[in-house]
């Protein structure tokens, strides 16, 4: 906020400039040859020199000038001297020289200039006017007499401006008696009358205008303040020195108010009272200064709403972070980092602050370890479910309908590892159904199909052999997926559970609505783990429904993350293993959820799995094909994966 000195410096300032605009302006008025202007085509003016100090007699042998003079800074004019040498006036009337003069009127110049060079120009026998005269009396035709003349005229009249523009009458009125005695005046002197005329009616207004200033009436009440009678002041007297001074000191008072507005953070007023002081002075200096001074201080204040508006969101408190975002931007609309930060917010609102696309593991909180690596999903709106122009959808993927998931969450970026699952059981102590309930089903090379086996359990691969830590996880029942999710959760304080069959399919289309998430036709790269026909079982089996002239070079489940990503990320999202979804099995999507939550009926047995496997037929591996199974099931190719909520 500004300090009582900060303002006084900047009071100093303007008074300063509106001193030097207010002395260009008076000499260009009382002495416009100055600026090369002929006066003769001029309309009639007060003189109003202005410029350096006046060497004049001190205040207390002067008379006062008025109340009106304290409207505005203290003036300073040139001396009249200077001003005179400037002006040059009544050169034309100078005689020519016919002689030179003699010693005794070279020694009555001498005086006379004495005399001049001192300020005494009228008034005695020894003042300049009256030595000049006597000169020229004595020999006519003497150019430097007839100039000295000129020169006690041109400070009479230099002089006598000073007065008028200071407003003393009393001074003025003397000199101008003075005046009247010389030589080639009248011009002058009905000049310097006309300026006593109207200095005469505008002194009391300007003495009313300096009361209400002092009053705090600078510029209301409307119609009864300070500016409102020094611009009644210009109206009679134009180029009134005095008048434009107090108009800018009203101006400074306007201003001062605008900067005591900012010093309460009401920047809506400190800029009403910018817009009434462009009004009174427009365009300038000390306007430009506090609308600078305020600019910088509105900079900071909306720095610094924004700081605290990060500070917020860092904490979690997001409602707080937007609506200190929200006043830094009403102050200041361009500020600088309000679009990161308005990003930051929603990835906070949407994603916890992630970014969609962005990797990350929780690491546990009570023991060491971490989750799988999980992929940020962007929240967005898709058509579940398979459209007509698929032939070959069955009535349990329709009706198709929109579904709109409003927040963003993470799904892990590849199945559940059969080492990520070790780690699970040996920490918790869970004991998976294939051991609980005896056995799981494999591959039976010898039929080219799954049969049951008493030993298999999920340690095994999908023969029924020791399972490599890479590969998914198979042989686990939608309980065994469920309780890794949960145990998940404890480690990290985080919520993890199985994706919503909504939440799989939207996050295995990866932003595509077509057939496969690769596009409409058969894969023509490797892009999935599925049934080719290139592939051959250990035997030599080839699949009787698989992709044409299709080779991915596994039979059975692949290490995790062997082959493509789709659009979001995420890997194996359709090949490899099918996997279990939270929801209960429905047999159409008719009253199905359109937030993308699960559709869980209570005591359900039958759930749903996504997603084609290493075994699926090319129909199975369409993006909308869904099938159910009981979730006791213990399957080869039947894995899953897990959703991390933001």
């Amino acid at each position: 906020m500004p300090s009582s000195e900060t303002v006084r410096r900047q009071r100093t300032l303007g008074g300063a400039l509106g001193v030097a605009v207010l002395g260009a302006a008076l000499v260009y008025h009382f002495f416009p040859r100055v600026f090369h202007v002929n006066p003769e085509t001029m309309a009639p003016r007060r003189p109003a020199p202005v410029g350096l100090a006046v060497p004049r007699a001190p205040a207390s042998t002067r008379p006062a000038a008025g109340n009106e003079v304290e409207a505005g800074p203290p003036l300073t004019l040139a001396p009249a001297a200077v001003i005179a040498a400037r002006m040059n006036r009544g050169n034309q009337h100078l005689p020519e020289q016919l002689s030179a003069d003699t010693p005794e009127i070279q020694a009555l110049l001498a005086r006379a200039g004495k005399a001049l060079a001192a300020g005494n120009l009228v008034g005695s026998k020894d003042s300049a006017a009256v030595l000049y005269a006597q000169a020229l009396r004595d020999k006519p035709d003497s150019r430097a007499a007839a100039q000295g003349l000129n020169q006690v005229r041109a400070q009479l009249v230099a002089q006598i401006g000073q007065d008028i523009a200071v407003g003393d009458a009393e001074s003025a009125q003397a000199l101008l008696d003075g005046l009247r005695g010389l030589p080639n005046s009248a011009g002058d002197v009905a000049q310097v009358e006309r300026d006593l005329q109207t200095l005469a009616k505008v002194r009391p207004m300007l003495a009313q205008a300096a009361a209400l200033l002092q009053q705090g009436k600078a510029d209301q009440p409307q119609g009864a303040s300070a500016l409102d009678m020094y611009r009644q002041v210009q109206t009679l007297d134009p180029d009134n020195a005095i008048a434009e001074q107090g108009i800018f000191q009203v101006q400074r008072a306007v201003l001062d108010r605008a900067l005591a507005a900012v010093a309460q953070n009401d920047f809506a007023a400190a800029d009403r009272a910018l817009a009434e002081a462009d009004t009174i002075r427009p365009g300038s200096q000390q306007l430009a200064d506090v609308r600078n001074r305020v600019e910088g201080m509105r900079q900071q204040r909306a720095s610094g709403l924004l700081a605290q508006a990060r500070s917020a969101l860092d904490a979690g408190n997001l409602d707080l972070a937007q609506r200190l975002a929200g006043q830094a931007q009403a102050l200041q609309p361009g500020l600088k980092g309000m679009e990161e930060f308005r990003q930051q917010l929603t990835n906070a609102r949407l994603y916890a602050s992630y970014k969609p696309g962005q990797v990350f593991s929780d690491r546990f909180v009570d023991l060491p370890g971490q989750t799988p690596a999980m992929v940020v999903i962007p929240a967005g709106s898709f058509q579940m479910g398979a459209p007509d122009a698929e032939e070959d959808h069955s009535d349990a993927e329709t009706p198709r309908h929109q579904v709109t998931l409003a927040k963003g969450f993470a799904v892990s970026r590849s199945e559940v590892t059969v080492g990520q699952y070790r780690e699970f059981v040996r920490a918790s102590g869970y004991q998976p159904d294939s051991v609980k309930l005896g056995g799981a089903s494999v591959y039976d090379e010898r039929s080219g199909a799954l049969r049951d086996d008493s030993r298999a359990t999920w340690q095994d691969d999908y023969a029924g052999h020791a399972a490599d830590d890479q590969l998914p996880v198979v042989n686990v029942s939608w309980r065994d997926a469920k309780a890794y999710a949960d145990w998940l959760s404890q480690r990290t304080g985080k919520r993890y559970r199985l994706p919503s069959e909504a939440e799989f399919e939207y996050a295995l289309r990866g932003g595509t609505q077509t057939r496969y998430w690769w596009g409409t036709r058969d894969p023509t790269r490797k892009v999935e783990n599925l049934t080719g026909s290139g592939d051959r079982s250990p035997s030599g089996r080839r699949w009787s429904n698989a992709f044409p002239d299709y080779r991915d070079g596994y039979w059975g489940p692949a290490p995790v993350m062997s082959f493509m990503p789709n659009p979001f990320g995420l890997y194996d999202m359709d090949g490899n293993v099918s996997e279990w979804v939270a929801d209960c099995w429905h047999d159409t999507y008719l009253r199905a959820p359109l937030d993308g939550s699960a559709w869980i009926n209570p005591g359900c047995s039958i759930h749903v799995v996504r997603g084609g496997s290493w075994g699926s037929s090319p129909e199975q591996v369409r993006s909308a094909y869904r099938q159910g199974a009981d979730g006791s099931v213990r399957s080869a190719r039947v894995g899953f994966r897990v959703v991390r909520e933001l």
